[in-house]
């Protein structure tokens, strides 16, 4: 399966952009959205490093 790669990088961008705004506005966001929210950040970022790391993999074939 051929992942199409402006629809990676939009991703990637997207998931650093929600770590980036979520780390800078903690305050004020509420108690209870916080965990939740900074949940799926986490897995978002973790598979946007898990995409990179399969680019950077598969480029030389």
């Amino acid at each position: 399966m051929q992942l199409d790669s402006g629809n990676v990088v939009i991703f990637i961008i997207l998931a650093f952009s929600l770590g980036i705004v979520l780390i800078l506005g903690r305050n004020s966001i509420p108690d209870r959205l916080r965990r939740g929210i900074a949940l799926i950040a986490t897995l978002m970022i973790c598979f946007a490093f898990f995409l990179i790391v399969y680019y950077l993999i598969n480029m030389g074939a």
